[in-house]
């Protein structure tokens, strides 16, 4: 079994939005950073994969089985990291960990001694006194103190100073030095993906835009940089979303050796972030080219 999780042609409606036909596989060994702008289906997908929700349609395997008829057996092996604190907050963190632990047949308490003591938990300190970085550690301290295969994070790090970010990030990293774990990352801070992402997944109005190597994202795209007169004397068609202003244009292109035939040296050409692809794709309001 090399597919830590297979969704497909998932579909969920609401009165106001609706996910439509997703696919997204995750193999084993890598993190997937799934991608999009608030309010583009990234909760709801994940809701859905842990069971929260009911879906319409499709189909959502982990480690190869149904997510829904092996609903407990499935979350033995997951580690879910919301960005939401969903701990009594009157409790310490020692007393909260007493309650989640027996919830959990592969509990490993000197695992989360080990990780208590690497975050620098305050064991004693009720939960209502610790930091969104603190609290953020310690959801991250029980995701893996009972040997989760699949780390399941939603916005882990809205919120967050810049130094907890990095420092959670190398954590992450670290653990997917064991090959048999996967993480499913979902944010719309795309730098913290820069750093780590194996795979990304794009979804904008309940729709996967795209998923894929982040190096061949990257790698296919390119930003292009020119005058307004180049853009009324040149054909935009190959362009995914256009930016506009006095001076000039700006836009995300698919075909780089197009863009070189068309224009030759006359305009610059750049390498994307990954926030540059989600915001050209994203704001693809009308057909190909949308300006502000």
């Amino acid at each position: 079994m090399n597919n830590m999780m297979e969704i497909t042609n998932l579909s969920k409606s609401f009165k106001d939005f609706s996910l439509k036909g997703v696919n997204i596989t995750l193999e084993k060994g890598y993190i997937m950073g799934f991608i999009g702008p608030n309010g583009s289906g990234k909760s709801t997908t994940i809701k859905l994969i842990m069971n929260l929700i009911k879906k319409d349609s499709g189909e959502i395997k982990i480690f190869g089985i149904d997510n829904e008829s092996n609903n407990i057996s499935i979350k033995e092996r997951i580690g879910f990291v919301y960005n939401e604190n969903h701990f009594y907050e009157e409790l310490t963190v020692k007393e909260m960990k007493e309650v989640i632990s027996p919830f959990y047949c592969r509990w490993d308490e000197r695992i989360f001694n080990k990780y208590a003591k690497d975050f620098e938990l305050p064991i004693n300190k009720e939960i209502k006194h610790l930091s969104k970085g603190m609290k953020m550690k310690f959801s991250l301290a029980i995701a893996l103190s009972h040997h989760a295969e699949l780390l399941i994070m939603d916005e882990p790090t809205s919120g967050l100073d810049p130094l907890i970010r990095s420092e959670l990030l190398e954590i992450l990293q670290s653990l997917l030095q064991d090959e048999n774990k996967s993480i499913f990352f979902s944010t719309h801070i795309t730098s913290d993906l820069d750093k780590i992402a194996d795979f990304i997944t794009l979804i904008n109005n309940g729709e996967i835009i795209l998923s894929k190597t982040k190096d061949e994202l990257l790698e296919e795209h390119c930003i292009v940089k020119g005058s307004k007169k180049q853009l009324t004397t040149n054909d935009p068609l190959n362009f995914i979303g256009l930016k506009q202003n006095d001076f000039g244009f700006e836009a995300l292109c698919k075909d780089k050796k197009e863009v070189i035939k068309q224009y030759g040296n006359s305009v610059i050409i750049e390498k994307p972030t990954l926030e540059d692809i989600m915001v050209f794709y994203t704001r693809r309001s009308d057909h190909h080219v949308s300006s502000y």
